[in-house]
């Protein structure tokens, strides 16, 4: 009797959540814990797709295809009708962020005559570069072919992120403005750059299980970090382990667990002052799932 039971149960249903990031050894340090099932929730299969920032950010604003996407904050304002943003997994610069660099000596005035290749116009990059000066001129190219593109000669300077901040020596550029330094002095605050948005349809008891999701994973690649930098590695467009290793610290720590009051207010300072001044016509309205 209990086996004819057994056998006619039906199985538990497995709800499949997509989840999208960028293929940066930071975003693959957090998603460690996911991406290799150290980290498992009873009911729930987590798919991973990896894609660069600004194709999820139009991915996000254009389809909101995914139910857990990777998103640059300036983006968060076309997409806040279907997501909201989750309390964790965000990469905050503090004192340090996207950076202009240039194949030669360039003061602040002379970016005023010269065209700067940017990656893609709703990185955060982008908008804190706009909020600095609303007036420089730019132009959209892939970020990882900005640093070659000046070396080419194409551009005289480029806003870069990723790795590219910590390499951008090695091939003799010059740094002429660090946006996280910038930001700071101007606001006392740290420059948020990119967050995790999860779908709102998705409702309240998911949220919070996803999130949770997510915090464990962080917090098992920051317990375990030598394993999580080793699979982060493969992402780590050929750095070495020692730099890898520097970025990795730069952009996952306690804040990518929680902001913090202080973080969530710079991200709401960040895209107000975007309103403000015209650089984002929607008006932002920045929730958090938790």
């Amino acid at each position: 009797m209990s086996t004819e039971k057994a056998e006619s149960a039906t199985p538990p249903e497995v709800i499949d959540i997509s989840i999208a990031h960028s293929p940066d050894s930071d975003d693959a340090f957090m998603f460690y814990g996911l991406a290799t099932n150290k980290i498992r929730v009873p009911g729930y299969r987590f798919s991973h797709t990896l894609c660069d920032i600004e194709t999820l950010n139009v991915r996000a604003r254009d389809e909101a295809f995914y139910d857990v996407t990777a998103i640059s904050f300036h983006a968060y304002p076309y997409v806040q009708n279907n997501y909201t943003l989750m309390g964790c997994g965000g990469s905050v610069g503090e004192g340090y962020g996207p950076m202009i660099v240039a194949n030669r000596k360039l003061s602040l005035e002379d970016l005023n005559k010269i065209k700067i290749a940017v990656p893609g116009t709703l990185t955060t990059a982008y908008l804190a570069l706009k909020i600095f000066n609303t007036n420089l001129q730019t132009e959209t190219v892939p970020f990882d072919q900005i640093i070659p593109a000046i070396l080419a000669g194409t551009y005289d300077a480029g806003l870069i992120i990723h790795e590219g901040q910590l390499t951008y020596n090695i091939s003799g550029l010059n740094k002429i403005l660090d946006l996280g330094v910038w930001w700071q002095e101007t606001t006392g605050l740290v420059l948020p750059l990119g967050g995790n948005a999860i779908r709102r349809s998705l409702g309240a008891e998911k949220h919070k299980i996803i999130s949770k999701a997510l915090r464990d994973s962080i917090q098992h690649a920051l317990d375990h970090r030598e394993q999580a930098l080793e699979y982060a590695m493969q992402f780590a467009r050929e750095l070495d382990t020692r730099t890898a290793s520097r970025f990795v610290s730069m952009y996952v720590n306690e804040r990518t667990l929680d902001y913090g009051p202080d973080g969530r207010q710079a991200i709401r300072k960040l895209l107000d002052l975007g309103h403000e001044r015209g650089i984002i016509p929607i008006a932002p309205l920045v929730d958090f799932t938790d």
